[in-house]
């Protein structure tokens, strides 16, 4: 019998040991639980979408921001257009003296090359071996001569150098400039497109019936903006015919009749109302409606594509005034006129920044580049907030 007792199985042990795992796993689950539903309890609510009047204001100042910031680029793509030829110029004037360092050089390479080939001999023993007297006088004076012409040419040669390490200094500094201002300028590109991607963000994340509803807000502007400029063609109408009236009353006075005059404005600020910048007027508009259609591309003037001021700049150099590139300089070219005196061909600039610019053709509309995304078109001088206008000839 004590021999079967050692084949006897082991018995199974139970307890704790056996159910350690399952325990392990509920205790994690449990404290899991408890943590998520903490954090949720002290997490911040998230931020409530905007509503579309509000995307369509952000829209609208990153496309303002988009807009100045090509200005910016404008002006500093003109400024390094010309530090560029600035340092063609200089360039052009290194290798012109380069050119005259080594002819200076060869100059005196050709006297060194003849004082070896003759010898240095002294003036006792030049006078021994002479034929004669006079055949030693004659070769000192012609050696006095050619030492006269050596000095010279050592003279040329150190002003040629010196001449040309001031051109190199110069093209080096204009270089270092033309460098600084490419940074700039791709800075200002970048800037721009930045805008233009945050913009395209805000609404590539709207829905179908947003956008709609956006549609239908910017539809509302324009019609206000439509109103505002049907208003100034009826006062300008108005004025016009109290202005032909009152001509009529005083042209038996006068004996006979002193023109009406041409343009859609009344041009009583303007002193400039004669048919010669009616004429150029037409030559700008005919231009412009000719581009209607046309992409906004910021930085462009043409031909296929404009932003505002290029728009602007192009049309007026039809009528041969040559206008800046900016709109912060087109601003200040010609003469300021009030809005209620504006006549075709004006130029009508808008936000305090002076960012945007249009072509006035009467009636309170204009033609203008809008901004990325939309094409050359007539629109109401009142659809965006007015700075001042001016009249470039």
């Amino acid at each position: 019998m004590p021999a079967l007792a050692s084949h006897r199985k082991t018995r199974a042990r139970t307890g704790i040991r056996a159910n350690t795992p399952a325990v392990g796993f509920t205790t994690a689950a449990l404290a899991s639980v408890t943590l998520l539903s903490t954090q949720s309890a002290t997490a911040a609510p998230a931020e409530p979408k905007p509503s579309i009047e509000e995307v369509q204001k952000k829209v609208d100042d990153l496309y303002r921001q988009a807009g100045t910031a090509t200005q910016q680029y404008n002006k500093a793509k003109e400024a390094t257009d010309t530090q560029r030829k600035s340092v063609d110029r200089v360039l052009d004037d290194v290798a012109k003296s380069a050119d005259k360092v080594n002819e200076a050089r060869r100059a005196l390479g050709t006297y060194a090359a003849a004082q070896y080939r003759a010898g240095a001999v002294g003036p006792t023993a030049a006078l021994m071996f002479a034929d004669s007297p006079e055949s030693y006088f004659e070769q000192t004076q012609l050696m006095d001569r050619l030492t006269e012409r050596q000095q010279g040419a050592v003279e040329d040669f150190q002003k040629e150098q010196r001449s040309a390490a001031k051109q190199r200094a110069k093209a080096t500094k204009s270089l270092e400039t033309l460098t600084e201002s490419q940074a700039s300028l791709k800075e200002g590109k970048q800037k721009v497109q930045n805008k233009l991607a945050a913009a395209r963000s805000l609404l590539s994340e709207l829905t179908a019936e947003e956008k709609a509803r956006l549609a239908a807000l910017e539809r509302e502007k324009e019609q206000e903006a439509r109103r505002k400029a049907e208003a100034k063609a009826k006062e300008e109408a108005a004025e016009r015919k109290r202005q032909e009236e009152a001509r009529q009353e005083e042209a038996p006075a006068t004996g006979g009749d002193t023109g009406t005059g041409t343009g859609t404005g009344t041009g009583t600020g303007s002193g400039t109302t004669d048919g010669t910048y009616a004429a150029k007027a037409e030559k700008v508009l005919a231009f412009a409606r000719a581009q209607i259609g046309k992409p906004y591309v910021w930085g462009a003037t043409g031909p296929s594509s404009y932003d505002c001021s290029g728009l602007t700049a192009a049309a007026w150099k039809e009528a041969g005034v040559q206008l800046p590139r900016t709109t912060w300089d087109q601003v200040n070219v010609g003469k300021r006129v009030a809005t209620a005196d504006l006549l075709p061909g004006d130029l009508v600039f808008f936000y305090d920044d002076i960012s945007h610019v249009g072509i006035y053709k009467g009636d309170g509309k204009m033609i203008h580049a809008p901004k990325p995304g939309a094409n050359v078109r007539e629109e109401s001088i009142y659809y965006m907030p007015i700075y001042g206008s001016v009249r470039p000839a």
